[in-house]
């Protein structure tokens, strides 16, 4: 049995070397390329222009929103994968799972097929109130994208903790809802809050999904990613402003989850 000598860790073949590099200034280099190209003299006047202020507001509000939704349904949808036993909950998890790599624009046209005005849903409704192109179809759209994020944190922070103490209460006399809401809930706190953030970020930056649902109306639909879209066609500049502003967002959430990453 070999025995790993000093700075054997840190080393790297070339082999190894040389590829990596590469692959991280193909990550890299486009945002240089929009720091780069920013109009730097201009920017505090574009990014206080009326639609950017819209669009801004409107996206944090629908992110927002859409995230509460999450909380809401997503928190107990991890409980159930995580801690109840049923068959077929490997299929559920699955299913659960499938937007992180369906194509956002289908999930659109999913949503329209079942929440639209002759959908299998929407059908029902239609007389009283519309979802889609409206602001709460950008709300469902962004939900529908973004609560996988937030069911894998939780059930996996909900897999790796120490059951014993819902069990003591839970034999103390606790009810179930009292174990889950003063035991399990402080628990998986930090999974819940990572898986949050991810969540709001991720509703942020949807485009594809929400295009296709709720359309591009300014001012009712026209989140930031779908701003960045017009504008690249009509206004590059403004495009770079939007682009920064969304890249500053990302920015602030990887710094935010940095420390629960690094103690993984």
């Amino acid at each position: 049995m070999g025995v790993e000598g000093p700075g054997v860790r840190g080393a790297a073949p070339w082999g190894l070397a040389v590829p990596a590099v590469a692959g991280m200034a193909f990550l890299v280099l486009p945002l240089v390329g929009l720091a780069v190209r920013a109009p730097w003299t201009t920017l505090p006047a574009r990014l206080t222009e009326p639609r950017v202020l819209e669009a801004l507001r409107l996206s944090l509000i629908t992110a927002t929103t859409a995230t509460v939704v999450c909380l809401a349904l997503g928190v107990p949808l991890a409980w159930l994968l995580a801690r109840a036993r049923f068959r077929g909950r490997g299929l559920v998890r699955a299913l659960v799972t499938v937007p992180l790599v369906l194509p956002p624009v289908v999930g659109g046209v999913a949503l329209l097929l079942v929440f639209g005005r002759n959908g299998l849903i929407g059908r029902w409704f239609s007389g009283a109130f519309t979802l889609p192109f409206t602001t709460a179809g950008v709300v469902m759209a962004e939900a529908f994208v973004a609560m996988p994020f937030l069911v894998i944190s939780v059930e996996g922070t909900l897999r790796a903790a120490d059951p014993r103490y819902e069990e003591a209460a839970a034999t103390l006399g606790a009810s179930r809802w009292t174990v889950f809401r003063r035991v399990t809930l402080p628990l998986v706190a930090p999974g819940v809050v990572a898986g949050a953030v991810l969540c709001w970020a991720r509703a942020l930056g949807e485009f594809g999904a929400t295009i296709t649902f709720a359309g591009n109306l300014p001012g009712t639909t026209q989140t930031m990613p779908l701003a960045v879209y017009l504008a690249l066609e009509t206004d590059p500049e403004a495009a770079i402003v939007l682009s920064l502003v969304l890249l500053a967002v990302c920015v602030a959430v990887l710094a935010v989850l940095r420390d629960r990453w690094i103690k993984a």
